[in-house]
């Protein structure tokens, strides 16, 4: 059978959009003269569409825009995904279901069976899960099509299974002939691999071809890699659609290509190209065209401004320097270099005036108060004063330069330099920030090495340095690692790493802090454990370790 795979970049809710897009790619798969044209999961509305599932008006349109899809179909077949309503006795009665049509109608829908409820995945809140899993026979072969989680469950794969249910092998025992899923799987670096192991592992065992179709794109904080593949029964990767990107890719099912070995290229290549990819399609899909930094001459603002050039180019990005008497001329300095190898606009408006102003006017108020981390988060407010003036005056989209790290431990200011639309390096430790400052550099000086080099300071207090306050970043990303990413508890961390009162102060302000991880915003995600909506812990708590 000749597959046409759309990986495609659907948004959320603009369902004529999307639909003509469908009908678009369908058309191409027609003139390729291709038996079957499919596209990914929940593409027909996007996907995560959350609440707007619980919109009656908005399941009406899904529902009428699937009905005029499959009115415009041939002899050639269409999967696509779409939510479908059945009128049941017990539960909701949506589904995010896999909608096969050819000749004019509907011929076979596949609802979804597993839905997921971990990390960033709230399924069941939405929809039911499938009764039953069944087969479709199609141009002389039978199509076991599943949607997504699916086909996440095979046991020939996972050691500790996650279901006890298995719907693609409920379909290869009804005589499947070729595998169909339809994906949205978000991204997390580590991800492509781990799936096309899995597949392969599915495939061969099975002995059976697979088309897997995944969307790409960015949906606020969930970045889709796309990378959409095909396996023949030996169970070998024949088709890997572009990272990052839509694409369209053939399979013949028929046909002998030669096997795909690398899916997935280095941490610092791969998260660079997410990021790059992250900004770009949440300014488009959200109306901003130009990016506003506040450039500090540190590596986190340095970065996230290289990345803001590469989304939207140099033409479209502002920097903003905003020195105060505690800014090394140094930072300025630096901040001037970056701003002339990446070719921006820039301003220089320094806060100290204002400082001083607010300063004494609050002086009555603070009653003779020395000074301490009030006036230190005076000066990061002011900055966020500034920069989300010139974002209302010019239309500019404000990017938050913090890091995991800082927002793991609190080390950021809430209304000051956390102030912003999206945060781009917040799902990226310190640590990987050099990493992929010096991959940037690999064949020219981008991003200046004094940037690179330099103590990390947030030179708000004569001669701070972040060590004065954290314990030095490799050291501290280690704890976090394992904290955060692998759940460990304290005394597995301290075990491992020892320095137990340094291990337990972090991990303190890890949990403290998540007060103001909840006003953060949105964090472009790029690990299976990401802060936002996939990891979720009260505010108020008394848990102690």
């Amino acid at each position: 059978m000749k597959i046409a795979l759309c990986q495609m970049n659907p948004i959320i809710g603009d369902i004529e959009g999307n639909k003509n897009k469908i009908l678009e790619g369908y058309s191409r798969g027609i003139l390729d003269k291709v038996d079957l044209v499919i596209f990914p999961e929940l593409a027909i509305c996007g996907y995560p569409p959350l609440d707007l599932v619980e919109k009656q008006e908005f399941r009406s349109k899904v529902l009428t825009a699937t009905r005029f899809i499959a009115e415009k179909t041939s002899d050639v077949g269409i999967i696509f995904g779409s939510i479908i309503e059945v009128q049941e006795n017990v539960g909701t009665g949506v589904y995010n279901s896999a909608v096969l049509c050819f000749n004019g109608k509907i011929q076979f829908i596949q609802h979804k069976t597993l839905l997921p409820n971990y990390d960033v995945f709230d399924e069941v809140r939405y929809f039911e899960s499938a009764k039953e899993n069944n087969v479709i026979e199609f141009r002389g072969e039978i199509l076991g099509i599943s949607v997504c989680e699916d086909i996440w469950n095979d046991a020939d794969y996972w050691k500790q299974r996650r279901y006890s249910v298995d719907p693609v092998q409920k379909q290869v025992d009804k005589g499947a002939t070729i595998l169909i899923n339809i994906s949205a799987s978000p991204y997390a670096y580590g991800r492509r691999k781990e799936r096309g192991d899995m597949l392969s592992v599915l495939t061969k065992t099975d002995g059976l071809p697979l088309a897997y179709v995944c969307s790409t794109g960015a949906q606020t904080d969930l970045i889709f890699d796309g990378a959409s593949m095909c396996f023949d029964k030996d169970g070998r990767l024949v088709k890997l659609g572009d990272k990052f990107a839509e694409d369209y890719i053939i399979y013949d099912t028929k046909q002998y290509y030669p096997s795909i070995e690398e899916v997935e290229s280095g941490y610092e290549e791969e998260v660079l190209l997410a990021l790059i990819y992250g900004l770009k399609d949440y300014a488009y899909k959200t109306g901003f065209t130009k990016a506003l930094i506040g450039l500090s001459g540190g590596i986190d603002s340095a970065l996230v401004t290289y990345i803001a050039v590469k989304a939207l180019g140099a033409e479209n990005v502002h920097a903003v320097m905003m020195p105060s008497q505690y800014s090394s001329e140094g930072s300025i300095k630096d901040s001037e270099n970056l701003i002339k190898n990446l070719s921006i606009s820039s301003d220089l408006i320094p806060i100290q005036p204002a400082f001083e102003k607010v300063k004494e006017v609050l002086a009555p108020t603070f009653n003779g108060k020395p000074e301490d981390v009030t006036e230190e988060n005076l000066q990061s407010r002011l900055r966020g004063v500034y920069l989300m003036a010139l974002s209302n005056k010019f239309g500019y989209m404000l990017c938050t330069t913090g890091n995991k790290s800082e927002m793991a431990v609190g080390y950021a200011t809430l209304y000051g330099d956390m102030n912003g639309a999206l945060g781009i390096i917040a799902d990226v430790y310190k640590t990987q920030v050099y990493n992929i400052c010096n991959y940037i550099n690999r064949h020219e000086e981008i991003i200046p090495a004094e940037i690179i080099q330099k103590a990390p300071s947030a030179e708000l207090r004569p001669d701070q340095k972040d060590e004065d306050s954290l314990p030095p970043y490799e050291f501290l990303d280690k704890i976090l690692f394992k904290y955060l990413e692998e759940y460990k508890e304290l005394n597995e961390i301290v075990e491992e790493l020892g320095e137990p009162e340094t291990v337990e102060r972090i991990l303190k302000l890890v949990d403290k802090n998540e007060f103001k991880r909840k006003q953060a915003a949105p964090a472009l995600r790029v690990t299976t454990k990401a802060f936002g909506y996939g990891r979720r812990f009260p505010i108020v708590q008394r848990w102690n370790r």
